[in-house]
């Protein structure tokens, strides 16, 4: 049987090799040259105004007064060509020098067209659907003349209580390096200069994600050697897809705000990866050092965040104002400033923007909401759900079904099934599920609709008990629950996991009816839904999905398409749990599951009798769902794990090899997933880490046999001495379904 080579494609070897035709490193010598030419022309307050990002305020004159005086290098949110062409024309014909503006937006998972929510998209462990999601911003964006988005999100999230949990791709490093990339490229296509590509800024550099209880812009410890092996890898995977601009992050990590850490900007993304693109604040972040008591005044933060290693301001201000002073002082040197200024004109000239500053107005009326466009959208959707139980097989729905009830809040929800980081979305483009089942059904089912709550987070007993009772004359209960857009994203953090609202009480009514309950999870994070699960006879998580969710949607209730969409991070079974994810170090005493749990412990029972072991009496053993879970239509199995060796040095390849099969009936697609594990260390390891993963379409009965290659040197970590490298011992290794499942074997590392 003919082996399926997955580890060919470009993406699946990333961050370890790039398919990027962007340029780095100052390779092109044309630009330098003219990047110098300029920049041997400017006064000093030209120099400090290109480091100067302002938020559009509406008053074209006021904003075109600093931009004539040279004040302005960047301008965010705005998002009308006639405007962008008319704030460009003053940057290029009446200031001094006539530098174009670099026009920016929050472009995060769609600007007209919006795809699923970036840990959606992470769920279907398939990158194109992210490079393709990216393309469609891309261009969508640049025909109103944006240049440049704040995306993607790549901080690692280990608690999803962080509302940006849901604009990242979740706990594992891997997953997170191949799509962040993935994105990169999409976002910024095969060359810069190309007026439909945009450049990318990967963010929040770095360790964002562990944002201590999981409260926003708080305070984060991460060591050198867990940012090293876990935070900085996506970062620098995008660095080698071409990414041409990066953002600090709100947090301070062991004492020092990101804005302000020079072992970051300078010593790492400049010296070790040698980036040589735009570094920008987050919005106030060098000014919020005061806040942090890392910076007296505005006069102290500006300095520290510059000499540090920041590029451009966004909003503050603090550097136009702050920058010539500290110069005559010299506590910033004027070739720090220099260096700073050849980093914005360096992308400007990339973006081609010297050239084609303007954009043509009338072109977005033909690029937005594009046939191809809502297609991709839809088909990422559909890859993006997860199927978490499916009892009996109720889904995919039969014809036998006649009557199906759709029922809550996120059932005809448009604005909210859109998500977070949606500024220009519209709802009215929004399909959702109850106007797509109606149209797929047409009068072959009868469709009952009581949604019986308003929104996620009503509490309406009546609307409950009506939603039950309409719901009891149907064959099916459809329903469709969650988060509305607003409860997650930026500073949308929850200390409670549960459903909202009156919805855990919506669904137990539903249940009690007797008729299967089908419940359809649209949401911006996992959400502890433990109880909601036991009392389903199915459960389909799409996060939030987007414009085209409700086609897609219906698609898989009917059987239309057959999920396969994994969890890209862990589901606690409740919020005491977290931190839980599947990477995480063993203990000295790990939990053997032989330990005595809550409701077994006898009455006075001894101090010793329930196991001194690393595990918590009321939450068992197991998160509610681990890493890389999800079923299917079908079923698979994986068989014939043959590594082509059991012995490797520094130097080689291992490549595995198993078998796959469907053993189920109705065509599908896997996840096929490999895991390592370096069984003992200069340091503690991890249990399992994900190292490659592959989707693999099989035809009921089909079986085939599918390789990974896996080159030694990918199984590097940083060690006791703070340096990279592969360890020789033993390794254990998985190809499995998910995290938590799978027949170990075995090999070694030589030297």
């Amino acid at each position: 049987m003919k082996a399926m080579k997955f580890f060919s494609a470009c993406l699946f070897l990333l961050p370890f090799a790039s398919c990027t035709q962007v340029a780095t490193n100052k390779g092109d010598a044309a630009t330098e040259k003219r990047v110098e030419a300029l920049l041997s022309k400017m006064t000093l307050e030209e120099k400090i105004g290109q480091m100067n990002q302002i938020s559009s305020y509406g008053n074209i004159e006021d904003m075109s007064s600093l931009i004539k005086k040279g004040e302005v290098g960047s301008i965010l949110n705005e998002i009308d060509p006639v405007r962008i062409n008319a704030l460009q024309r003053v940057a290029i014909e009446e200031s001094r020098l006539g530098i174009p503006l670099l026009m920016a937006r929050d472009v995060i998972h769609g600007f007209k067209t919006i795809f699923p929510i970036p840990l959606g998209q992470a769920a279907s462990f398939n990158p194109q659907v992210a490079k393709d999601g990216a393309r469609v911003a891309a261009i969508e964006a640049s025909s109103v003349g944006i240049r440049w988005t704040f995306a993607p999100m790549i901080d690692i999230a280990r608690d999803p209580r962080w509302g940006r949990i849901a604009e990242g791709c979740g706990e594992d490093t891997y997953l997170t390096s191949v799509m962040g990339a993935a994105m990169v490229e999409g976002f910024q296509g095969d060359s810069l200069n190309n007026p439909t590509s945009i450049a990318a800024c990967p963010k929040h550099f770095v360790g964002y994600g562990a944002a201590e209880g999981g409260r926003d812009y708080n305070s984060t410890f991460i060591p050198e050697r867990r940012l090293r092996n876990v935070y900085l890898p996506p970062f620098e995977a995008a660095t080698k897809a071409g990414a041409a601009t990066f953002m600090t992050s709100f947090n301070d990590n062991d004492g020092v705000p990101s804005t302000g850490n020079t072992f970051i900007l300078k010593d790492v993304l400049r010296g070790e990866w040698g980036f040589d693109g735009l570094v920008v604040t987050d919005w106030a972040s060098a000014s919020e050092m005061i806040s942090h008591g890392f910076a007296a005044d505005p006069k102290e933060a500006a300095m520290k965040a510059v000499n540090a290693g920041v590029d451009m301001e966004m909003v503050s201000y603090t550097f136009v104002k702050e920058l010539p002073e500290l110069v005559k002082e010299g506590k910033v040197k004027e070739s720090t400033i220099d260096e700073a200024v050849r980093n914005i004109l360096r992308i400007k000239y990339r973006l081609g923007l010297f050239d084609n500053p303007y954009v043509d107005e009338k072109l977005s009326s033909t690029v937005m909401y594009a046939p191809s466009h809502l297609e991709a959208a839809k088909q990422a959707a559909v890859e993006s759900a997860i199927l978490l139980k499916n009892d009996k097989g109720i889904l995919p729905l039969q014809s036998s079904v006649k009557t199906v009830a759709v029922v809550g809040p996120m059932a005809n929800a448009p604005y909210e099934q859109l998500g977070t980081w949606v500024f220009d979305g519209e709802k009215i483009r929004t399909q959702t599920p109850l106007n797509a089942i109606k149209e797929m059904v047409g009068d072959k089912v009868q469709v009952i609709y009581e949604p019986g709550l308003a929104y996620s987070r009503e509490k309406n007993p009546a609307g409950v008990a009506k939603a039950a009772s309409a719901a009891s004359r149907a064959d099916v209960i459809l329903a469709f629950v969650g988060e509305e857009s607003i409860l997650s994203g930026e500073a949308h953090c929850l200390a409670d996991l549960d459903l909202q609202g009156d919805q855990k009480a919506l669904i137990a009514a539903l249940a009690k009816t007797g008729k299967p309950v089908v419940t359809v999870v649209m949401a911006g994070r996992p959400l502890t839904i433990g109880k909601e699960v036991e009392e389903s006879a199915a459960v389909l998580y799409s996060f939030h999905p987007g414009t085209m969710g409700g086609p897609a949607l219906a698609d898989l209730l009917w059987g239309k398409a057959v999920p396969s969409g994994k969890t890209p991070v862990t589901f606690p079974k409740m919020v005491g749990q977290i931190p839980v994810y599947y990477a995480h170090n063993n203990t000295g005493r790990p939990a053997t599951r032989n330990e005595v749990l809550l409701n077994d412990i006898a009455v006075e029972a001894g101090q010793t009798s329930l196991g001194c072991t690393s595990f918590y009496m009321d939450a068992g053993f197991d998160p509610l769902f681990p890493f890389g879970y999800g079923l299917s239509y079908t079923t698979f199995k994986y068989s014939n794990v043959k590594l082509s060796s059991a012995a490797l040095k520094k130097n080689e390849v291992l490549t595995v090899t198993f078998d796959l099969e469907n053993t189920g009936k109705y065509e599908g697609t896997e996840v096929a997933q490999l895991y390592v594990q370096d069984k003992v260390g200069s340091v503690t390891r991890p249990v399992k880490e994900l190292k490659r993963f592959a989707r693999v379409t099989l035809k009921p009965g089909e079986k085939k046999s599918v390789s990974f290659e896996l080159p030694v040197s990918e199984l590097a970590f940083w060690n006791i001495d703070m340096a990279k490298v592969v360890e020789p011992g033993d390794f254990a290794l998985w190809v499995a379904s998910d995290s938590q499942s799978g027949e170990n074997v075995f090999f070694k590392v030589i030297d």
